[in-house]
């Protein structure tokens, strides 16, 4: 099991009580979903070890209280802490209609309603509860927030993002570049 055929499902987050349990940030969209969850990976030194969930209660704002099976101590509970946790791709529910996972739209053509094609997506980064799809347009990295007035669907069959950019969102990711040399250089 490599990362490559997995998704992020969250994090190990920090321990809970004294027998041994862990707390997990489910980084997805509805973690009740998540409620009779078997098995989970864990990323442990760039590899992917499975886990046995021996009991998980999903709480408020993503987290779970979870009994992994042979994780019985503080100790081993500890070592755990940072971790990334992953479940196969092969595990994901369809998805219907428009809806996407993230991984999903890698590769795909971004095109604006105004501006039309733009580029492509290069990758989606999870930032202090900003979801940002990172494009490749014109030799920059251009973030676009995914909120859905932003993000309009998925075209999966095109393997194309519809989007309705906010105006000026190019522009201050290409000024960037022009800003830096229109600066005099006797500036102080």
């Amino acid at each position: 099991m490599t990362q490559d055929n997995c998704f992020l499902l969250g994090y190990i987050v920090r321990t809970h009580g004294t027998a041994g349990n862990v707390v997990f940030y489910l980084d997805v969209d509805y973690p009740d979903d998540y409620e009779d969850l078997e098995t989970v990976y864990v990323e442990i030194k760039g590899d992917l070890v499975p886990y046995f969930i021996e009991d998980i209660n999903i709480q408020k704002q993503g987290n779970a209280i979870v009994a992994l099976e042979e994780v019985n101590t503080m100790a081993k509970a500890q070592a755990l802490v940072g971790s990334s946790l992953y479940l196969p791709l092969e595990d994901l529910e369809e998805l219907g209609g428009e809806n996407f996972y993230y991984h999903e739209i890698k590769g795909y053509t971004v095109v604006d309603q105004t501006a039309g094609t733009l580029g492509i997506v290069r990758e989606v980064y999870s930032l202090n509860g900003q979801d940002l799809i990172a494009m490749d347009y014109e030799g920059s990295e251009v973030l676009i927030p995914t909120a859905n007035e932003i993000v309009q669907r998925a075209d999966k069959e095109n393997k194309q993002l519809l989007v309705n950019l906010p105006e000026g969102l190019l522009e201050v990711y290409l000024s960037k570049d022009s800003d830096s040399e229109n600066i005099p250089d006797d500036a102080d």
